[in-house]
């Protein structure tokens, strides 16, 4: 009896051993009303060889057709890439073995997002991330406990910076990591990070390009969020999240007004810092962001 329908793991056996024999097969159709099926014989050709169970699929009555079939087949399960299987792996164990914890800062980016524009005007194609990738560096730099790492039962400091910048691909997420960006200057940080971000997107990173970090910068501003918060990669001590610059009103002088603001939220590790350590760290990365001065010495 040809049949796409019965999967033996559904029907009781009773032959010799459990086996299943013809009469369970018939007894488990009839229980299952499959001769009150109405299929099309293209979708019951396409259930079998893509190992469809057509009881499973809807049963109002109306006819089953290849459109019904395809979308099972959308929804079996399908193995997970290799590269999904790392990252989660990866922050599975950050979230168990890391205890994390959060703080947010709202930065008033209006000053130096009109600043970029006049050095864009100027051909110096600086980008926001390269803006707060070089805040990150000089506060690392004052704030070493956020640059270090421990295995839970020793903490090591790094002397170098290198800085991880989170790159979405369709298939999933890479980390390509700048090395010793303390040492390079804001033009050097453009520079290197259009090149590793463009390798990325072409599938071009070296595991030497993406291994190493020390602290890593999540950068979802592209994508209209408001807040969101990172997990901290593997081997460092926290992540900085960075949300999209949007107009909101704020309090200045006693007046509302329309200011582009930005939230950056950092991930920690409690185990190598503490709250207050958090808020001094991200808040330093705000006046940074926030000191068009600073900008102007450093694009000078």
């Amino acid at each position: 009896m040809a049949n796409p329908a019965a999967p033996p793991a559904r029907i009781t056996g009773t032959g010799p051993g459990g086996r299943v024999v013809e009469k369970d097969v018939r007894a488990y159709l009839e229980q299952q009303q499959y001769h009150k099926l109405r299929i099309t014989p293209a979708a019951k050709q396409l259930a079998r060889r893509e190992g469809i169970d057509v009881l499973t699929l809807r049963r109002d009555g109306e006819r089953i057709g290849v459109a019904d079939v395809q979308r099972a087949i959308a929804e079996k399960p399908k193995p997970m890439s290799k590269m999904r299987q790392v990252i989660a792996q990866r922050l599975a164990q950050s979230v168990v073995t890391a205890p994390h914890f959060y703080v947010t800062v709202a930065v008033d980016m209006t000053d130096l997002v009109g600043f970029r524009a006049q050095l864009k005007t100027a051909g110096e194609p600086y980008t926001v991330t390269d803006f707060i990738s070089q805040a990150v560096v000089l506060t690392l730099k004052e704030f070493p406990e956020f640059n270090s790492s421990t295995d839970g039962k020793t903490i090591r400091w790094h002397s170098h910076v290198h800085l991880g910048l989170a790159v979405s691909l369709e298939q999933g997420l890479v980390v390509p990591v700048i090395r010793h960006a303390d040492e390079l200057t804001l033009r050097e940080l453009n520079q290197q990070t259009k090149t590793l971000v463009d390798k990325a997107r072409a599938g071009k990173l070296t595991p030497a390009e993406m291994s190493g970090g020390t602290f890593t910068i999540s950068n979802m501003g592209m994508l209209n969020v408001e807040n969101f918060t990172a997990i901290i990669n593997p081997g460092e001590a926290a992540i900085l999240a960075v949300s999209s610059t949007l107009p909101k009103p704020v309090v200045r002088d006693d007046r509302i007004v329309i200011r582009q603001m930005m939230n950056l939220t950092l991930s920690s590790d409690h185990r190598l810092v503490d709250g207050a350590q958090a808020a001094r760290f991200i808040n330093a990365v705000k006046q940074k962001l926030e000191d068009i001065e600073l900008w102007k010495l450093l694009t000078s």
